[in-house]
């Protein structure tokens, strides 16, 4: 039997959705499983990432999926009985936003939210202007009366997620309490928008008045000790990129996992007979013994190596900030380095 036009017809995302909500329905795919992302939707059906967006977003409008931060897009219950695909008349109302969306005022806050939900769940390389718009079900092109473009949209995201934590009008006494309270509070916010340590290298700081919170926080902490202006600030940048550093693996270990569909166990398994010969050849001794001596294997954990890098840093600059050592080994130290 010839199908009918319509179906021929049908906009591709909603062959997509027709596809996962099978995949669902069959119990393919159960509560909690992820569901493709936008890159591979548009990779397996060869569609764009605006219609990978909108197959998504239908699929979360309907109720089937829900977006989880560093998870991604995963089942969010059981499947209702097998349907047929929907027609485009009978989709095309919940295809963008809900009702209750579409019907609010489209504002520049909206925007922001929408696309540091897509960066939180997917990665800051999945973030696009039709991603966003297809999100909050909108023309792609109303969204620039608010923002120039992507790279503005990326600035006012970084400016939001920084603002959202603070500190306390009270401050602890002592430097080294606030210190570690201004470090501790960038790494929950990496923590929470891992995209963040990704937006730019620390040799260009990004003039954003919400990340100038936490900067202001850490001199004024580290002032008064009499420290000349340049090892001062020498100070902040170590401890900044202290957090700063640790944290671009965040992003980069949810990137790994994206592309090779593997995670981070599963990596190491893979190449075990290779760190196996590596052992075994008798050129890293050193290599052969630690490893050796772990039992169940080294567990790489972001969150200790914070908190044990941060001990150890300001215990070795607890001297030079407190007036305890000879000024000459920094001064030599880093003369030495200056072109």
């Amino acid at each position: 039997m010839t199908k009918p036009t319509a179906t021929l017809a049908e906009p591709p995302y909603l062959r997509i959705v027709a596809a996962i909500r099978r995949r669902i329905a069959d119990g393919e795919l159960v509560a909690g499983d992820r569901v493709p992302s936008t890159r591979q939707i548009a990779r397996e059906w060869g569609v764009a990432l605006a219609t990978a967006t909108k197959a998504l977003t239908t699929l979360r409008l309907e109720g089937l999926v829900e977006t989880r931060p560093r998870t991604g897009t995963v089942v969010a219950g059981t499947a209702p009985p097998a349907a047929s695909p929907a027609s485009p008349s009978s989709t095309s109302s919940s295809a963008g936003a809900p009702a209750s969306a579409s019907e609010q005022e489209l504002t520049l806050e909206r925007i922001v939210r929408t696309g540091m939900d897509i960066a939180d769940a997917e990665g800051l390389s999945a973030l696009s202007m039709r991603g966003v718009a297809a999100r909050l079900g909108v023309a792609a092109m109303s969204l620039y009366r608010y923002v120039t473009g992507k790279d503005d949209l990326v600035l006012l995201m970084a400016d939001t997620a920084y603002g959202e934590e603070s500190y306390p009008a009270d401050a602890p006494e002592g430097w080294r309490p606030r210190v570690e309270l201004g470090a501790r509070t960038l790494w929950t916010l990496y923590r929470r928008h891992p995209w963040l340590a990704q937006l730019g290298p620390i040799s260009r700081p990004l003039p954003l008045p919400n990340l100038m919170v936490h900067g202001e926080w850490v001199l004024s902490a580290l002032e008064g000790h009499g420290l000349d202006p340049t090892r001062l600030f020498d100070i902040h940048v170590l401890i900044y990129s202290h957090s700063h550093g640790l944290a671009v693996h965040l992003e980069r270990e949810a990137q790994a996992e994206a592309a090779t569909g593997q995670s981070d166990d599963e990596w190491m398994d893979s190449r075990s007979p290779t760190l196996q010969w590596l052992a075994e050849s008798g050129r890293f001794p050193a290599f052969t013994r630690i490893v050796g001596a772990f039992g169940d294997g080294y567990d790489l954990r972001l969150d200790a190596l914070f908190e044990f890098g941060l001990t150890a840093l300001l215990d070795g600059l607890t001297p030079i900030i407190e007036g305890r050592e000879v000024t000459s080994r920094w001064t030599t130290s880093r003369e030495a380095t200056t072109p």
